[in-house]
């Protein structure tokens, strides 16, 4: 099984990796920075609609302050939304702050909800850590999905991930009577698999998210990163596949039971290719990410050592041995999909 036993170092945002956010529009002078939402004078305990502690706090803010944090915030949604366009914002308010104390950047998400028809939109605000920065530019660029953040100093804007988080859906939705166990034990197998390639690492149940979209005949499965932190950043191969997480075991269990080994080595290759095919239509934003980070300290030299010793074994291939940091071992591990 996959352990992490120390909590992952915070990697500033370098000057390499601004020039990069700068140039793809990443980078954006906010209103209102995280460390300015840290001027809350009390906090509750968040609980869900069970009366379950969601190891969330809403903080609350002197009435001076919230006026204007609140209009502030509202303008950060607007350009994560609709490029800093404010007269679309007029009808939405800010609902709730929440803050999170347990996460490695002590997120705020903040809840945005319209007046008119009490629709309602999550965002969070944090402190920016490269790794999670350059996480959340690999998965844009290498997956099915497009996320919206921007950058401005040390303060990280995120939008919110939708779907049903994956500890919740093992408990709740794997005995359900309409469900694909195929379809859902190959997203799995195809997830485990975007993960390795672009050595995402420690996706257990609780940082990621299902997304489940109904059709006219059947029902599809979309697995969904929602934490980006452990990007590039451990030494053991088994951090970067989700199959190896004992708090995945119920998805796990599925795939066993639902599809053989034929199948799964079909759905690797197929994953592998689509990843192929985005590095060749990317190639000058994915070459640009790239050479950032071969510039950036994004791990202790150990877990470097650690990580290119056991791919050169997986893959066969020595030249990993030759990778000098976490930036080289990826391109590396990508170079394994184009001269296939």
């Amino acid at each position: 099984m996959a352990v992490i036993s120390k909590k992952k170092i915070v990697y500033p945002i370098s000057e390499n990796l601004r020039k990069y956010l700068v140039k793809y529009g990443r980078e954006v002078d906010i209103p209102i920075h995280y460390k300015e939402l840290l001027r809350y004078t009390n906090s509750i305990a968040l609980y869900d609609y069970k009366d379950n502690d969601t190891l969330w706090e809403t903080v609350f803010y002197d009435e001076s302050d919230r006026n204007e944090i609140h209009y502030k915030v509202k303008k950060i949604y607007a350009l994560l939304k609709a490029d800093g366009d404010m007269t679309v914002m007029k009808h939405l308010y800010v609902d709730r702050i929440d803050l999170c104390t347990y996460g490695n950047t002590q997120p705020f998400r903040v809840r945005i909800v319209n007046r008119i028809n009490d629709n309602f939109d999550y965002f969070y605000i944090k402190n920016a850590d490269a790794s999670r920065v350059y996480g959340l530019g690999l998965e844009h660029l290498l997956s099915p999905n497009r996320i919206g953040y921007l950058v401005y100093r040390d303060t990280l804007i995120e939008e919110h991930i939708a779907g049903i988080p994956g500890e919740q859906f093992m408990k709740q939705q794997l005995h359900d009577p309409m469900l694909n166990p195929i379809r859902l034990s190959k997203e799995f197998v195809k997830f485990n698999e975007r993960c390795f390639v672009r050595l995402l690492g420690d996706m257990h149940s609780s940082n990621f998210v299902i997304d489940v979209t109904p059709d006219f005949e059947e029902t599809h499965y979309r697995i969904r990163s929602i934490d980006f932190d452990q990007q590039s950043y451990e030494g053991k191969k088994s951090i970067y596949l989700p199959q190896f997480f004992k708090q995945n075991n119920a998805l796990i269990q599925l795939g066993i039971k639902h599809i053989t080994k034929e199948s799964m080595a079909q759905y690797q290759k197929e994953e592998r290719a689509l990843i192929a095919t985005r590095l060749t239509s990317s190639p000058k934003e994915i070459t640009d990410i790239l050479n950032s980070m071969e510039k950036d300290v994004l791990s202790k030299d150990s877990n470097i050592e650690s990580l290119k010793n056991e791919l050169a074994r997986h893959y066969n291939n020595p030249a990993f041995l030759r990778c000098k940091n976490m930036g080289a071992i990826l391109r590396m591990s990508l170079n394994q999909l184009i001269h296939k």
